[in-house]
């Protein structure tokens, strides 16, 4: 039985996030030297140093996240830990992570791609007023009805009774009132720069669309999942329309890690800061074998 790996999200990062594998490990030291050579920035430096208000910029965060995430994926394959890994995926931005490990691009080449899609939303959050709201404990049929009436969008399924909804700032509040009204106990406002993953990124989803265009993806050597339905994804043409549509449309971050049992995977192995993924499992299924690797400890530990 084969593990699956999976890659964090914009949200997840957290100053001093890879610090001790770069000075643990040589091999993610030239990953993250690669990446300030790439990115023509000190990623580094805001990685490890902050400020936090630096490093939560949607162009700063979605980079760090994709080269810790690369760098984990390195640090343990050195060491021979992954040697039956057969499935990855990742949410939002972790996406990419996965396709990466998975050999649909080469790291520089996805850098680049994540540094784009990073900067093109967060234009497409300054030039709009947009917000994001959770939703605990509420069935997804409940959800799309309050999202209906308020206009607003589902953007993220993490778990069971775990639901994001986004849109317009003013909609997003008028729904949080909505649902306290009808009987919702948990309806909380988040602290975002913007509606990711609904209409409202449409200019970011139509440049990145033409910025892909011309990159070559190659066919994955994992079996990966895509956001945007849930399922398995093979052909590097879909991979790179699930991605143009994913800047847009509702994460099935749930729908991915069940796939992912059905599948056959064994271990969950959570690849990323804070151990958010794994709770997500957790809550999903606590009968799930899950693991978590955010620094240097943690990937040597036995």
């Amino acid at each position: 039985m084969a593990k699956a790996l999976l890659f964090a999200g914009q949200g997840a990062q957290k100053v001093g996030m890879g610090k001790s594998l770069y000075e643990g490990a040589e091999v993610a030291r030239r990953l993250y030297d690669e990446a300030n050579e790439v990115l023509g920035w000190d990623l580094t430096q805001v990685s490890f140093e902050g400020p936090e208000a630096d490093l939560t910029q949607t162009k700063i965060c979605q980079p760090a996240l994709f080269v810790h995430g690369v760098a984990l994926h390195r640090v343990l394959s050195e060491q021979g830990k992954l040697a039956d890994v057969g499935f990855a995926l990742g949410l939002s931005l972790g996406e990419l992570t996965a396709y990466c490990v998975a050999g649909v691009f080469d790291f520089a080449t996805g850098l680049k791609i994540v540094a784009e899609r990073g900067r093109l939303m967060q234009e497409a959050c300054e030039q709009t007023s947009g917000g994001m709201a959770a939703i605990i404990g509420e069935s997804r049929e409940d959800v799309a009805s309050l999202c209906r009436d308020f206009e607003i969008e589902s953007a993220n399924f993490n778990a069971p009774g775990q639901i994001i909804v986004s849109g317009e700032q003013s909609k997003v509040d008028a729904a949080v009132e909505g649902g306290k009204t009808r009987g919702m106990k948990r309806v909380m406002p988040l602290k975002v720069a913007g509606a990711y993953h609904s209409r409202l990124m449409q200019p970011a989803r139509d440049r990145f669309e033409a910025y892909l265009e011309p990159i070559k993806f190659n066919a994955p050597n994992l079996i990966v999942f895509t956001n945007t339905t849930g399922t398995t994804i093979s052909d590097p043409i879909d991979i790179k329309s699930a991605l143009v549509k994913q800047v847009v449309s509702s994460v099935l971050w749930e729908d991915c890690t069940r796939s992912a049992i059905a599948a056959g995977a064994a271990e969950l192995w959570e690849l990323g800061p804070g151990g958010v993924l794994s709770g997500l499992a957790r809550r999903t299924d606590r009968s799930w074998s899950t693991r978590s690797f955010a620094e240097y400890e943690d990937v040597t530990a036995e």
